[in-house]
């Protein structure tokens, strides 16, 4: 059974941001959305959570009680939040197994005491082991330090043999080479 069924959907703000998108997505699927700047697809995938992106056109389907977690380019502000790594593992619902050991050693600390790479990889992690069916990912690799990225694809790709459907942003094509089994080009309505 698909996760998403999408056909020929144009999302967009106040006006349709790119062309027609049509793809299925199962459980265990990885799939980069990819493109020039613009091309839509941060909007895409905020449709696709049903966030305020508007669908002007198409179809968009997902599947019963679907679960969806969403990771969106930028990092909130933690400065002066007392909240820990641990903590914020244990808000997500996600669990600390498995977590890279330069990251590990650090979840007692308050989220404003880690690198910005460290605080971006533990968010990624929070997302890509909370209980989720769908998991929306906006450019993962930015923010990431050189650990960070030498981690991302496999993390990405052991969360999609756990079940979970997966669309990605990326403009890294290493990454999207690395852990997507394809890929669509997204074209905006301006091209």
């Amino acid at each position: 059974m698909n996760l998403l069924q999408v056909r020929q959907l144009v999302a967009g703000w106040r006006r349709p941001a790119h062309r027609p998108v049509s793809f299925d997505l199962k459980r265990g699927e990885i799939l980069a959305l990819t493109g020039a700047n613009g091309a839509g697809k941060s909007t895409l995938l905020a449709a696709l959570a049903g966030g305020e992106a508007r669908v002007f056109s198409g179809h968009l389907q997902c599947a019963p009680s679907l679960r969806i977690g969403f990771q969106c380019q930028h990092l909130p502000p933690v400065a002066g939040l007392p909240l820990s790594g641990a903590e914020l593992l244990a808000l997500t619902g996600a669990c600390a197994q498995g977590l890279p050991p330069w990251l590990a050693t650090c979840l007692d600390r308050r989220l404003d005491s880690l690198s910005g790479g460290q605080r971006q990889f533990l968010a990624l992690w929070a997302i890509l082991q909370a209980p989720a069916d769908l998991l929306l990912l906006d450019e993962p690799g930015n923010h990431l330090d050189k650990a960070g990225l030498a981690c991302l694809p496999d993390v990405v790709r052991a969360r999609a043999a756990r079940g979970a459907g997966i669309v990605l942003v990326s403009h890294d094509a290493t990454l999207t080479r690395a852990c997507c089994e394809r890929q669509i080009e997204m074209e905006s309505c301006d091209d």
